[in-house]
């Protein structure tokens, strides 16, 4: 089984050596050579502005290091991300690892160190099985599991290795391997007979002995309740199944998937230049904000620097869009509550927001505005007075909100020390944003590892005292609303003079007053545009602070005019697996209040 990541390692001999240009690297990297034999990892020699510390392993070794680094000293105590890699085509792969068939990564982050390493694990075709680690990290249980159904990859002694993106009775194979068709059109077409529509009626009934759940004990009888999959607390089609002894919730299962897209694989299909339109689609409230990882991502993988003026820009809209969704976010909670007033009123300041973001990117929810190397345009005439109106009505309306909603005594009764979670609880589910920030912990990633010129802005990072419960984290969002209208009001008075777009070959397209001068330039803009730019073969990583915490996106380039693989890391989808272990034993009102505070949207889980 492991035969040829044995002979791999006596063919380099000791590589650890090896000079990396971070500081935070070295120390772990010791800490490796004192407790392990050099033939038992191998350090992938990666640039290390593009990808963090990475390793490969064996699949035998999984639980001894992943034992190691969650118990030395400042641990690498959260599992941010895991995921697979069909290596099958990878042309470019890993020069030691030629062999392998697929691959499996694990995402860790030390909140201490503020350091972060990926383990890698080679994986035969004949031979997918390798121990699960919900043991060590909670959140790995939803992870193996869409792992299990999207590479056929299993995981011995996971609780419940079951589908959770895809259909129960889904048996067309497994989506991210590359055997697998990227469109309709190369499947067999798809015929819905009375058969296979009674048996997709009959996979979505629910049975409790299917979860292993008691219809009764000794002194009661349970009820079953489905919350969802379509009802207004639950934010999107999204199905909780409850079981209740009266209204205490005894246990729930949350059942994701109903907007699931394939947004992965889509993005195999799609050139890096097309793909930036379904960024905006991941969590569709977030715009512009959600380019953001991707653009930084190929950025990094084409060596492209931006000018100033472009960081700016993308940080003015990434504000915008993240003050409205914000304001979403405060308004819905106020309604799953009972307070309707403020809804209608909040969206009366969306749309002075939308307005903005049409007068700059000509479209409102969905801008697709970023570019690899720079924007669409240039910041049309007149976008700073619309800027300024909006930095003086806005802080009026948030004192208004502030005073008959946040300090409402029935809303803070509603809310406060409810589903309430520590420090340490949130980051064994992988939480992120103002729901840790709630436990007094400020990461937030424009700080602790600024991006697009974030370093140059002056702005606090709201926290909590301790305890994450519904209120905290609400009113976390609108501080941060404060700390965002800050940020837009440096851009507007310090942006940058220069172009919108940096003078690069994989720039795309190229500036449209040369194009239409120059018949080199217009067949460069012709072939970028239609069979879009060949970015060269590497693997980069970008995380960014999204609206309802971290996003980000893993690049592999095999040299092509698209992604080998795009692994889209949403904020959502560990958010609601922590769901049942914070409101066990609580009421069904408290479930939607709870809800509402998570602030999430379906297709940032399913994707």
């Amino acid at each position: 089984m492991n035969n040829f990541f044995d002979n791999v390692v006596k063919k380099i001999g000791d590589v650890h050596n090896q000079s990396f240009s971070k500081k935070n690297i070295e120390p772990i990297i010791n800490e490796i050579n004192k407790n392990f034999n050099f033939k038992d990892f191998i350090i992938q020699n990666n640039s290390t502005d593009k990808m963090p510390f990475t390793i490969w392993i064996k699949s035998k070794d999984l639980i001894k290091f992943i034992k190691f680094f969650s118990e030395i000293n400042n641990p690498y105590n959260m599992l941010y991300d895991m995921h697979g890699i069909d290596e099958r085509l990878h042309i470019n792969k890993f020069s030691l690892m030629k062999e392998m068939d697929f691959s499996l990564f694990y995402y860790l982050i030390s909140i201490n160190r503020n350091s972060d390493i990926i383990i890698k694990i080679p994986l035969k075709e004949n031979f997918l099985k390798i121990n699960t680690i919900t043991n060590f990290f909670k959140n790995a249980n939803w992870y193996e599991r869409e792992i299990w159904e999207m590479f056929g990859i299993n995981f011995i002694n996971h609780p419940c290795l079951s589908h959770i993106l895809l259909p129960k009775n889904w048996n067309y194979g497994y989506p991210l391997r590359k055997d697998f068709p990227f469109r309709a059109t190369e499947s067999t077409p798809y015929f819905l007979t009375k058969e296979k529509y009674k048996k997709d009626i009959k996979s979505t009934k629910f049975n409790p002995e299917d979860f292993n759940l008691k219809i009764k004990n000794k002194l009661d009888d349970y009820m079953y309740l489905n919350l969802g999959p379509n009802h207004p607390s639950v934010h999107g089609a999204f199905r909780i199944i409850l079981q209740l002894s009266g209204e205490v919730i005894i246990k729930c299962i949350p059942e994701i998937g109903y907007h699931h897209r394939g947004a992965e694989k889509i993005a195999e299909r799609q050139t890096w230049h097309t793909y930036i339109p379904y960024t905006d689609r991941i969590e569709y409230l977030g715009g512009c904000v959600n380019e953001m990882p991707y653009i930084l991502a190929i950025e990094k993988l084409a060596n492209i620097i931006v000018t100033d003026k472009i960081k700016v820009i993308r940080v003015m809209l990434s504000e915008l869009f993240r003050i409205n969704s914000h304001l979403l976010c405060l308004s819905t909670f106020m309604q799953d509550l009972g307070i309707m007033t403020p809804i209608f009123l909040v969206f009366t300041d969306r749309q002075k927001i939308y307005d903005i973001i049409e007068a700059i990117t000509g479209a409102r929810m969905h801008p697709a505005w970023f570019r690899i190397g720079g924007l669409a345009q240039d910041l049309p005439y007149g976008w700073n007075f619309l800027v300024k109106k909006l930095l003086s009505w806005l802080p009026k309306r948030l004192n208004i909100y502030k005073k008959v909603a946040l300090q409402n005594s029935i809303l803070i009764s509603r809310s406060q020390n409810i589903a309430s979670y520590n420090q340490k609880e949130a980051i064994s589910w992988g939480i992120t944003g103002t729901g840790l920030r709630a436990t007094g912990l400020n990461f937030d990633v424009r700080k602790w590892r600024p991006y697009s010129g974030y370093e140059n802005f002056v702005f606090e990072i709201p926290t909590g005292n301790n305890i994450s419960d519904s209120y905290s984290r609400i009113l976390l969002k609108f501080e941060e609303i404060w700390q965002s209208l800050s940020i837009i009001k440096q851009c507007l008075n310090y942006m940058p003079e220069g172009k919108h777009k940096v003078d690069h070959p994989l720039t795309t397209p190229p500036f449209r007053e040369r194009m239409l001068n120059d018949i080199e330039t217009l067949i460069h803009h012709f072939v970028q545009v239609s069979w879009g730019p060949v970015i060269p073969a590497n693997e980069s990583f970008q995380m960014i602070e999204a609206t309802k915490g971290i996003n980000s996106y893993y690049l592999i380039s095999d040299g092509s005019t698209m992604s080998y693989r795009t692994r889209i890391r949403t904020p959502s989808f560990p958010h609601l697996q922590q769901i049942p272990s914070v409101i066990k034993g609580s009421l069904i009102s408290d479930l939607i209040t709870y809800l509402g505070s998570i602030d999430f949207v379906m297709s940032d889980v399913d994707r």
